[in-house]
Parts: structure tokens; C-alpha cells; sequence
């Protein structure tokens, strides 16, 4: 009997150890902002733009401050680096993008991008994905080939107030194998399907960016990135 039960105790302990390794090793990215801005792939944020890891003294430690200014059109990072290296996205793959925004003005332009490579004829889609923050109003849209903009989801927003946002996407060339679901301050809002994988692939762009946005200074701070395979890694 003692045997037995050593072995049902093995194999239980091999059990747990089996259900608990997968659900950790699903967090493929921690974009800490006391990593400093070396947890991005690249910055696409011209002089006298910057992007910092700074502490705004509000318990949250450091965050990062996209910073934008008048005459320049974007400030963003552009894709994640794991292990010392840009992370590559994958097509027929589950992705859930985590973080937190607060814009300093209600007109903050794109402040995120699910963005195509290539230019002109090597994409279909430039951005399947994107959110706006316009008119005081944050904004989820779906980019379908042929520049097909759709709406899918809205609220109204506070400036200078954290917003928690998660997004799902399940990347594919299909329309029809294709889905994202939004989840906002811990709360599904939204989920549809569609094509969501271009070409030669897609990356991440955070920030700040739009043409309709450089005649303002604009401030994204962003904090809590991560990336991973489930709602639970990214929450």
C-alpha cells in the first residue's frame, strides 16, 4: 500500500508540474518599463521626440513616456525583444497583448498598431488591427484588406487616467480564421473575426501616431506591457 500510494503521489506531483509549466512558459513577453527602453525591438521616435522609462512619483514606479512632440507625426516602439533579440510574430498563432495607457490630451492620435511589413504592394493590410484615442474617445478598429475601416468598439476616456486594455489575436490570412477579442479595465467589450495576418507578417507599434496629430504635443504614458498565449498571462 505504501507503495502505491508513493507512486499515485509521484504521479500527481508529475500532474501538477505538467498543468503549471505550460501556463508559465505561455508568457513569451515582460515589457517592464525598469528594463529600460531595450525591451522594444526599435524606436521609431525622431529628435526632439523621446521615449524614457521614467518614475512620475505615483506608486506605480517607472512607466514609459512616449513623448511627441509639435511637427512630428509618431512616436512609438516598434516590435518586442526577447532574449536579446526582435521577437517574430507567427501566423496561425493565439496572441494577448497587455498594457496601460493615459494620454495627455483627448486627440492622442493611434496609440496602437497590430502593423503589416513591407510597403505599397508587399502588404494587403497596412494595419489589421489599430486604436485611436480621438475626441476624448478610445477607439478599436478593423483594417480589412483594401483599407476597410470598421469600428468595432468605442468608449469615452479621461485624460491623464490609466486605462487597462488586452487584446486577443488570433492571427491568420484567412478572413474567416481570423478573430481579436478586447478586453477593457479587466472586462470583455468586444470580439469579431476577420484577417488579421498580412503578407509578410505583423508587428507591435505602441505610442503615439498620426498625421492628424502633429500640430499637438502628445504624451502616451504606458505601463504594465506584456505579451503571452492566454488572458491570464497579460491581465
Amino acid at each position: 500500500m505504501r507503495k502505491r500510494t508513493g507512486a499515485l503521489s509521484a504521479a500527481v506531483s508529475s500532474l501538477v508540474l505538467l498543468s503549471i509549466s505550460p501556463a508559465e512558459a505561455s508568457v513569451i513577453w515582460d515589457g517592464d518599463a525598469s528594463r529600460g527602453t531595450g525591451v522594444f525591438s526599435s524606436l521609431l521616435c525622431d529628435s526632439p521626440g523621446s521615449v524614457v522609462a521614467q518614475d512620475n512619483n505615483d506608486g506605480r514606479g517607472k512607466v514609459f513616456k512616449f513623448n511627441k512632440p509639435l511637427g512630428l507625426e509618431r512616436c512609438e516602439a516598434h516590435g518586442i525583444s526577447v532574449g536579446g533579440s526582435r521577437y517574430t510574430f507567427k501566423n496561425n498563432s493565439t496572441y494577448y497583448l497587455g498594457w496601460d495607457t493615459s494620454t495627455n490630451t483627448p486627440d492622442a492620435g493611434t496609440i496602437f498598431q497590430w502593423k503589416s511589413y513591407g510597403t505599397g504592394d508587399q502588404h494587403q493590410q497596412n494595419y489589421p488591427v489599430l486604436m485611436k484615442v480621438e475626441g476624448g474617445v478610445l477607439k478599436l478598429f478593423h483594417i480589412e484588406v483594401g483599407e476597410k475601416w470598421t469600428l468595432k468598439w468605442s468608449t469615452p476616456v479621461t485624460t491623464s487616467t490609466y486605462k487597462r486594455i488586452v487584446l486577443g489575436i488570433h492571427t491568420s490570412s484567412s478572413a474567416s480564421s481570423g478573430w481579436v477579442e478586447a478586453y477593457y479595465n479587466g472586462s470583455k467589450v468586444v470580439s469579431f473575426s476577420g484577417r488579421t495576418w498580412d503578407d509578410l507578417g505583423n508587428d507591435t507599434r505602441f505610442g503615439t501616431y498620426g498625421a492628424e496629430v502633429k500640430d499637438k504635443r502628445v504624451i502616451n504614458w504606458i505601463d504594465g506591457l506584456k505579451v503571452g498565449t492566454s488572458y491570464g498571462d497579460v491581465d
